[in-house]
């Protein structure tokens, strides 16, 4: 189960606190928390006006650092001790050595849970801080290679030339749990990174992926491009990360999906994918949605403006929508094409109404003690 960990009105961690505790209680094997500097989806609407949640977080922007959280919800709760990810981090804005420190950190106070989410992250996380931008996926198998070189070094000092992380007498000797490092997930789309996923990653981790037969055919490039580089393609995890929106009724969830806040995630979606439903993509046929937004920099009157003609077609593609039974099937189809470990985080918080969207908690649940039967 994943969560957005969004800064709480009166106790910070209120939102992540209560969702590890639906992830514990409905038998959920992890639990993942985004890493962002702010939020991929427009401000400008996220007001009471178009969104009930932000009575209680007031600015969707303030996200909680989710290592330090991950930290606190460990030793919090003992209850359940779930496995423990980042869904995911990225090698642009924060150094692959602070990151292979705080992984192998998690996974030894947390005796082997932790797991490690990687991608190249969006811009919106990066160039507004003065993070070079530029050839992200280069940057990205370098951050990649810096982790593995660090934790295989088993304390020898590290030289490595690279054009982004060089190490010079690098030493690195945090010891792996039991003899294992954490797992790697990789969240990957595009041909490149699918062969990095393929020749590198634990699993497959991708996240907004649209249809299942797009999820098939990304498989069979991972496991190509492990198979090529002489990896046992059947040991890659498939895994992804969906969003669920869900509640009592069709009708609240399809009033849901037709307001202002819900409409504006649309913009993370790629153009190719608004194109399928007969709408162009306010920035063009080839936006990359999510990878390029900067959410921050829109007004109220641009966002709704850019979505006001976004189709329910459009963001039902991109997320999971409806009563738990109706989930489940959607899920269901997914798993005839490959996938076999379903990250789930609950967008009904996207309800104008702040009593629907925490309503929308037991039918959540009930998704994701139902998943384990799939």
């Amino acid at each position: 189960m994943g969560e957005l960990p969004v800064n709480v009105r009166g106790v910070a961690a209120a939102s992540v606190d209560a969702s590890y505790q639906i992830a514990a209680a409905a038998g959920a094997d992890s639990f993942w928390l985004a890493d962002h500097l702010n939020s991929p989806y427009p401000r400008a609407v996220a007001s009471t006006q178009y969104v009930g949640a932000a009575r209680l977080m007031p600015d969707i922007d303030a996200y909680l650092e989710p290592w330090t959280t991950l930290g606190r919800t460990a030793g919090r709760h003992r209850i359940r001790r779930l496995r423990l990810g980042i869904g995911v981090t990225d090698t642009g804005r924060r150094n692959p050595a602070v990151t292979a420190q705080a992984v192998a950190t998690l996974h030894l106070l947390t005796r082997g849970r932790a797991i490690l989410g990687l991608g190249t992250g969006e811009r919106e996380g990066n160039e507004p801080y003065g993070v070079d931008w530029s050839r992200p996926v280069t940057r990205f198998e370098e951050g990649l290679a810096t982790i593995r070189a660090l934790w295989d070094s088993k304390g020898a000092l590290v030289t490595r030339d690279s054009p982004f992380f060089p190490l010079h007498n690098a030493v690195f000797t945090l010891p792996p749990y039991r003899g294992r490092w954490p797992e790697i997930w990789i969240a990957s789309h595009a041909p490149r990174m699918l062969r990095i996923t393929g020749r590198h990653a634990d699993a497959w981790f991708p996240v907004l992926l649209f249809r299942p037969q797009d999820y098939a055919a990304g498989l069979d490039a991972v496991r190509s491009a492990a198979s090529d580089a002489g990896r046992d393609p059947a040991a890659i995890r498939p895994a992804t990360l969906f969003f669920a929106m869900t509640g009592r009724s069709r009708d609240e969830i399809d009033e849901a999906l037709a307001g202002p806040f819900a409409k504006a995630a649309a913009l993370n979606l790629p153009g190719e994918v608004w194109a399928r439903h007969g709408v162009a993509h306010p920035m063009g046929p080839k936006a990359s949605g999510l990878q390029d937004l900067l959410p921050q920099a829109l007004d109220e009157q641009t966002v709704l403006a850019m979505t006001k003609d976004v189709p329910a077609a459009l963001l039902k593609e991109s997320i999971l929508t409806g009563t738990p039974a109706e989930v489940i099937e959607q899920v269901a189809v997914w798993r005839d094409h490959g996938l076999r470990y379903a990250v789930v985080c609950n967008a009904s918080a996207m309800q104008p109404s702040l009593y629907r969207g925490l309503a929308a908690t037991l039918p959540f649940a009930s998704i994701i003690r139902r998943l384990r039967r799939l």
